[in-house]
């Protein structure tokens, strides 16, 4: 069986990669830029090209990413089926969090043109009314992505690192998170199987920041300081309904993880943790 990854050189990308190659995946990753998908067959593309972290400093790239070429794709590719990967983000200013809420955006906000983007290029999916032409909207997804801007890679660098974790939102905050195994196996489920349009991809389950951090500071020692006026930011719960009824397992919280992760990242730092807390004047973390 054939499968094609556009972006597979992002986290979500190649971690699928790896997954559907190991099932036994002919799997095709066309270079950035790259026109080599047209006139051959694509099997079952998904499209994990997205502008994440950066986006309010890319906008152009941000709807170049997630509407341009995924319409191009769309218009002369030739494939099985198509999954395009959207995020629970589009629900922040939704009352709920289902598949078929309503979900306000407001153009003049820098903030929500991530949302505008991946809901147009959701729409140009959609608009086709080809039932294997889907949406996968995935919420906070985490694994060994230490390179990544986001809280949860950031919170866990800086416990390391400098001894501190600084939050900037009440510890009260929370949102989904997800972990990379069980997107890809979400992923592929939705590919082969789904017979809806849109699936929300996410634990189902919000996580305090709060707890979060407690856990990180029994692991490293650091201290965990929240800045002064931090807002309590907190996502609506995501409704798996959907996912549930095409998926027989259940994922893994990310409590459950979190110190395997910073166990990896310590390993990763190697010798290198007692420079860094020797520069930061701190001691190093002990277990």
């Amino acid at each position: 069986m054939k499968a094609t990854v556009f972006g597979a050189t992002g986290f979500i990308g190649a971690r699928l990669v790896q997954y559907l190659r190991a099932k036994g995946y002919e799997v095709f990753a066309p270079e950035r830029g790259s026109r080599s998908w047209c006139n051959q067959p694509l099997g079952h593309v998904f499209y994990c090209i997205g502008i994440t972290a950066d986006f309010r400093r890319r906008p152009l790239d941000t709807v170049q990413a997630h509407v341009s070429v995924v319409s191009d794709i769309l218009h002369h590719g030739i494939f099985d089926s198509f999954l395009y990967l959207s995020s629970t983000r589009v629900y922040c200013r939704a009352s709920g969090a289902h598949e078929t809420a309503v979900t306000p955006v407001v153009s003049a906000d820098p903030s929500d043109l991530y949302n505008l983007s991946k809901l147009t290029g959701e729409a140009a999916c959609l608009a086709l009314g080809r039932d294997h032409v889907r949406v996968a909207r995935l919420s906070n997804v985490y694994g060994s992505d230490f390179s990544s801007e986001n809280f949860l890679s950031s919170i866990i660098q800086d416990a390391f690192r400098t001894g501190r974790i600084l939050l900037r939102t009440a510890p009260d905050s929370e949102k989904d998170y997800i972990w990379i195994e069980d997107v890809a196996y979400a992923l592929e489920q939705i590919a082969l199987k789904g017979s809806e349009q849109i699936y929300n991809v996410a634990s189902g389950e919000n996580t305090r920041h709060g707890a979060i951090t407690q856990v990180l500071s029994s692991v490293t020692g650091c201290d965990v300081v929240v800045q002064e006026g931090a807002p309590i930011q907190r996502f609506p719960t995501i409704d798996t309904t959907r996912l549930s009824r095409l998926v027989s397992c259940e994922f893994r919280p990310l409590l459950a993880h979190l110190e395997l992760l910073a166990e990896e990242f310590r390993s990763q730092l190697g010798g290198n943790i007692e420079a860094a807390l020797t520069a930061s004047k701190r001691p190093a973390p002990t277990r």
